[in-house]
């Protein structure tokens, strides 16, 4: 039979995993690295799942209608994988951004007819940016008051506090992992954005298999601001959680699902997904290397010999052409 999918939507989903056999024995690591190729979504990006399933999830609650504007923030990922979703579904789009984030982000964001505003063109949100040092969790928040002031038509997702984000985790990367590894995955690594991928799918497997180490992923002090350090180059759409006050983690994310973390400097994201590319002829995105950095940090030890370290790759190095992570 022909296998013409209808729309973009039947496409998320079921990427694959890939062993980096010969990025292994160039680090001569004891463990063994699969990446989930996240990249193979139609927008390349985990959040292609999380776009549909908290559009689907509005519209079942009854709070998404024909003609309303879907709103978010986003580090990027997010509002691209919505601004297709929207597209495809009909509605109109609109989306605030971090300022830094590549061009490319941008670009297909408005390609697919959504809008973009910058988290700076917005004053009480950018004020709230500076007096807590880049809290994107206060910022947010912060978005959301003003957006119940405008009123209209606008139905705020909110990535960070929608339970749809790691429930299709839990419904759906958590068992393509354990079906494609048929079981056999000894540890789960995943970086903490909204930690709906982290909380979902670990939750998944740990009821699968409770001995599965799920190893969860931050940015090292070096990548983030701060008074000596105003503007580093940053891992963007990873956050810290480690010291963090409950009231300011994503309420998607659970803190109880990790076994141990990592903090992954920017250049140790840059150096593995360099490697990835040089090695495997694969190109991952800044996330991806940051993930692909604490899974070597983990295959790097002894105990790990011949065990399978499952490391999701948020999304694809092409997005990122116009940062630093390939200009070598």
């Amino acid at each position: 039979m022909p296998a013409i999918h209808k729309s973009i939507e039947e496409l998320v989903g079921n990427t694959p995993l890939l062993e980096l056999s010969n990025y292994e024995i160039k680090k001569k690591l004891y463990g063994r690295i699969a990446v989930k190729l996240e990249l193979a979504n139609p927008n390349q990006s985990v959040k292609d799942r999380i776009a549909f399933a908290m559009i689907r999830d509005a519209e079942k609650r009854g709070i998404l209608h024909p003609g309303d504007t879907i709103v978010d923030t986003t580090s990027g990922n997010t509002g691209i994988g919505l601004a297709a979703a929207a597209a495809v579904l009909g509605y109109k789009f609109r989306v605030y951004i971090q300022d830094e984030v590549s061009v490319e982000r941008y670009q297909v964001i408005h390609a697919f007819g959504g809008e973009t505003v910058k988290l700076s063109e917005v004053p009480e949100v950018f004020q709230v940016l500076q007096e807590t040092g880049g809290d994107f969790i206060a910022a947010t928040n912060a978005l959301e008051e003003i957006l119940k002031k405008e009123g209209g038509p606008l139905v705020f997702v909110n990535q960070i506090v929608n339970p749809a984000n790691p429930e299709i985790h839990r419904t759906t990367t958590g068992p393509e992992i354990w079906k494609d590894t048929d079981g056999n995955v000894d540890y789960f690594v995943a970086a903490v954005g909204t930690g709906g991928t982290v909380t979902g799918a670990g939750a998944y497997l740990k009821s699968r298999n409770p001995n599965i180490k799920i190893a969860a992923v931050q940015p090292g002090p070096n990548s983030l601001p701060s008074e000596e350090n105003p503007t580093p180059e940053e891992i963007f759409g990873v956050h810290p959680f480690v010291g963090i006050p409950a009231e300011h983690l994503p309420r998607t994310f659970n803190p109880d699902i990790y076994d141990e973390y990592f903090s992954i400097e920017t250049q140790e994201a840059y150096e593995a997904a360099r490697a990835a590319a040089r090695y495997d002829g694969i190109l991952l995105g800044t996330s991806s290397g940051a993930i692909l950095a604490a899974a070597t940090k983990i295959a790097e030890r002894p105990e790990t010999e011949g065990k399978l370290i499952v490391a999701i790759a948020p999304d694809t190095g092409l997005r990122y052409l116009t940062t630093p992570l390939y200009d070598v």
